[in-house]
């Protein structure tokens, strides 16, 4: 049994500054060897971030501040430039045993999971920080009185201050969802006004992260090392999901709870592009999130990812369908082995492994009413019997890129086309 020797690292986000601090800190002091690493982008826009880095001392922690100017105000920059090379450069040292990071809200946890693997140190390498580095867990920080509202809403980051740049139209919602759907242990700071807004919100992490470790930021402060010894076998450690994982894994309950129920359809039939595009409102009210595999009937060879938050939406590309290459080109050896299992096991003789599998998170609308949008989107039996040569020939409203609101629709930076794009490379 070999033992992987790479540096383990923390990684700490929430949309409060505050709070996140809070529970970086606490681990910085629990555990010698412990370097605390934050990244202030407050100021990107003008190129300007700020670095931290925390070590303890002799008589406490000691605070290392530098101010970093960027050629290029981006988020990729300063992972690409600065925090991927810090990590690297941390690992190195004999004298750190891990790594926190405190994530600004504007940098999600799960693209940063997908930097550390995917982007190279160097241009004449193939170096990447997750060569020297790898994610013991990433602590997802909730403040309870206003996390449902947020991961509900149709703010923007930018009407709270938050946006990275002039040009970052993230939602709040976004960030709320993704920045818990990727934890594997979730810290819940107060509580909500009253008892059905507690009943609430358990209901839905009960339903977004099932199985996933939730404490009070209290005991968070006071023992954390307790906390992530609950961590689990099976959890994501910072694993980036594929399109083709198991969308209930986890085991989430299905029944309804205080008004929050889950929502799974799966059909072996394709959507029609206009009335998915008209049914996809539904999933825009009173969800918290929904995501999902879409066969699309005019697009026969690759599938599209769903995913949605509160009131926006993004649908992105999710990589061939295994029976576009009829020729085993080297398509079936290029992904996982999970993925090959559940594309035989569900095999069609004339449309292979293509399919429809979506959850929708709902606390407002009514389960029923969802289910029978995303249905009536359906191809109906004669359309299905018209067969590829005519389902081509349908408008296509969705382009290479869709959003929700649709007079908000642009293609997607490099900052956040991963959170969309959920195709699995070989």
């Amino acid at each position: 049994m070999t033992t992987d020797q790479r540096t383990p690292v923390l990684l700490v986000s929430g949309l409060d500054r505050d709070l996140t601090g809070a529970a970086a800190d606490a681990l910085g002091a629990s555990t010698p060897g412990t370097v605390v690493v934050h990244h202030d982008v407050r100021d990107l826009t003008a190129g300007v971030v700020v670095r931290s880095i925390t070590e303890r001392g002799p008589d406490g922690p000691v605070v290392a501040r530098e101010v970093l100017e960027l050629a290029h105000g981006c988020l990729s920059c300063t992972l690409r430039l600065d925090l991927l090379p810090l990590l690297r450069t941390l690992a190195r040292r004999l004298d750190v045993t891990r790594v926190v990071v405190h994530l600004d809200p504007a940098l999600e946890p799960e693209h940063l999971c997908w930097a550390l693997d995917e982007v190279a140190l160097d241009d004449d390498a193939v170096e990447t920080a997750g060569d020297s580095v790898r994610v013991e867990a990433v602590i997802a920080v909730l403040a309870a009185g206003s996390w449902l509202d947020d991961a509900t809403g149709d703010d923007a980051l930018a009407d709270r201050g938050l946006a990275a740049t002039a040009e970052d139209d993230r939602t709040l919602a976004q960030v709320a969802v993704g920045q818990v759907t990727c934890a594997d242990v979730v810290v819940v700071a107060g509580r909500p006004r009253d008892g059905w807004e507690v009943a609430r919100l358990e209901a839905v992490l009960d339903r977004l992260v099932p199985g996933v470790p939730r404490t009070g930021l209290g005991s968070w402060l006071t023992r954390p090392e307790a906390v992530l010894a609950a961590v689990g076998p099976d959890a994501r450690r910072g694993r980036v999901p594929s399109a083709h994982d198991p969308l209930l894994a986890g085991e989430p309950p299905l029944e309804e709870d205080s008004g929050v129920s889950l929502v799974h359809l799966t059909a072996y039939r394709p959507f029609h592009p206009e009335r998915l595009h008209d049914a996809l409102d539904v999933v825009l009210d009173g969800v918290v999130t929904s995501r999902g595999r879409l066969w699309l009937a005019t697009r026969p060879d690759r599938a599209l990812w769903l995913e949605s938050a509160g009131g926006g939406l993004r649908i992105g590309d999710a990589g061939p369908w295994l029976a576009a290459d009829p020729d085993d080109s080297g398509l079936w050896a290029g992904v996982s082995p999970e993925r090959r299992v559940a594309a035989a096991l569900r095999w069609d003789p004339v449309h292979g492994d293509r399919d429809v599998d979506v959850v929708v998170l709902t606390h407002r609308q009514p389960p029923m009413a969802v289910t029978a949008a995303l249905e009536a989107a359906l191809l109906t039996d004669e359309e299905l019997a018209a067969g590829q040569e005519v389902w081509s020939s349908w408008p296509d409203p969705f382009g290479d890129w869709h959003a929700d609101p649709c007079e908000a629709s642009t293609p997607a930076d490099a900052d956040g086309a991963h959170a969309t794009t959920r195709e699995e490379h070989p």
